[in-house]
């Protein structure tokens, strides 16, 4: 809780954030399956991770206001490269703004892919994650009706011992009660506190509903400046 002569670190980041920033067209420019096939390093990165399901390529899409960018899908594991989308030029008004490029990593945790499909897309996503000086946040995605998994807390690992810095972000915020939201966002700090690489501030979102877009915005934005 902040108290009244505190400054609320969020509420610094809405003010500084300009909405240009994602009013800008975005596209997408490239699917690696392997690290060969990445973009040359450039603008700062930051990447999408999460279990299979949890809705990464929605909250992207309600981030980047198209629905049909990143693809989504009701089969858990489809997304099997690094995806990567950028805003479409600089141009007019918009050219002062920063270049950034969003990844939506590959699902884990879909037990019904074949194992040397999960082991080449775990090569991938860790190779990525431990090679790419442009990364500057991974941001976790974790579904709120389920909290922290076995497999979030083995990712969580991993990015602890590569030492790149990720936050935790609460994904269909709206679909658990009001009353269950503060309890689960103080059993996730709980979790992470001890955590070497971990962003101690924690969204909850809704891309269906719009919940917490505009911090997870900020945040973004933060990081490319």
């Amino acid at each position: 809780m902040t108290m009244p002569d505190e400054i609320d670190p969020a509420e610094t980041l809405l003010e500084a954030a300009d909405p240009r920033f994602f009013a800008r067209p975005w596209i997408f420019v490239r699917g690696a399956p392997a690290m060969k096939f990445l973009p040359p390093e450039g603008p700062p990165e930051i990447a999408f991770a999460g279990r299979s399901n949890v809705g990464k390529s929605s909250l992207i899409n309600a981030l980047l206001g198209r629905k049909g960018l990143a693809r989504t899908t009701n089969t858990p594991g489809r997304t099997q490269e690094l995806n990567f989308f950028v805003p479409d030029g600089y141009g007019g008004e918009t050219t002062e703004l920063p270049p950034i490029a969003l990844v939506d990593m590959p699902g884990y945790g879909y037990a019904k892919a074949p194992k040397d499909q999960v082991d080449a897309w775990t090569r991938l996503v860790f190779s990525y994650l431990r090679g790419r000086v442009s990364l500057k946040r991974v941001f976790l995605l974790v579904d709120a009706r389920h909290g922290i998994k076995p497999n979030d807390a083995e990712v969580m690992g991993l990015l602890d011992k590569a030492a790149v810095s990720y936050q935790i972000v609460l994904t269909k915020i709206d679909k658990i009660k009001a009353p269950a939201i503060p309890k689960l966002i103080e059993a996730t700090a709980a979790a992470i506190a001890k955590r070497p690489a971990a962003f101690p501030r924690i969204l909850s979102t809704s891309s269906e509903k719009g919940v917490g877009l505009d911090d997870l915005k900020a945040e973004i934005q933060s990081l490319a400046d």
